[in-house]
């Protein structure tokens, strides 16, 4: 006679068991694809040539419980990564502009701030011709010096020849600043100008005002 503390194991481990078999029969899935051939297949594996082209995932009952869209072509990636691509330049894109209108609300008042930057810049070459033109004025003078030491047959003194070279090398680094100023104004002056006309085509608003701040003080 099987005592009931047996009978109860055995119970329990008769309800495992058909618990796990159920459960097996449940999970049991099989694997709907095409062939090489286009044939339709099922079977409980998918081979990798036939994944690549999708396949449907059915239950114990033969019903599809998930789709596996076929991977996507070289064509369809590079299109993707173009679509990407577009998405991130649209999305900095806006995010420029935010930044532009934080700055200006009319392109008129990026105009004006492109004088005032010009204005500026050719200020500081105004004072560098000035310095220049002070040092020329040196310069002829101990460069007369020399001449006449030398047209009257004594020897130029080094110290005068020295001042010379110094002098002219001051005026070549003013004219290598000037030129670097000069360049570096032509830069601002395109980075001005692009602000402008994307203001205008933002704000579809057309600026009143000149980009050559000279033809405002003419008017």
């Amino acid at each position: 006679m099987v005592s009931p503390v047996r009978s109860i194991k055995l119970t329990t481990c008769l309800l495992a068991i058909t618990c796990l078999l159920i459960s097996s029969l449940a999970d049991a899935r099989m694997y709907r694809y095409r062939d090489n051939n286009g044939q339709l297949v099922i079977s409980n594996t998918v081979p990798q040539e036939a994944s690549t082209r999708g396949y449907e995932i059915l239950n114990s009952q033969g019903r599809v419980v998930e789709r596996i869209a076929p991977a996507p072509t070289e064509e369809e990636l590079r299109q993707r990564a173009e679509e990407e691509r577009r998405q991130l330049e649209a999305a900095e894109q806006l995010e420029r502009d935010k930044a532009l209108l934080r700055r200006y609300r009319h392109p008129d008042d990026a105009v004006r701030a492109l004088h005032r930057k010009i204005n500026e810049l050719q200020g500081l070459n105004q004072l560098k011709r000035g310095n220049i033109s002070v040092i020329e004025s040196q310069l002829d003078t101990e460069q007369s010096k020399a001449a006449d030491l030398e047209r009257s047959g004594r020897e130029i003194p080094e110290v005068t020849l020295d001042k010379i070279d110094r002098l002219q090398q001051q005026i070549q680094d003013l004219e290598a600043e000037i030129a670097v100023q000069n360049r570096e104004l032509e830069k601002i002056r395109k980075g001005y100008i692009e602000d402008i006309e994307r203001l205008e085509e933002i704000t579809e608003q057309e600026r009143t005002l000149p980009l050559d701040p000279k033809a405002v003080s003419t008017r």
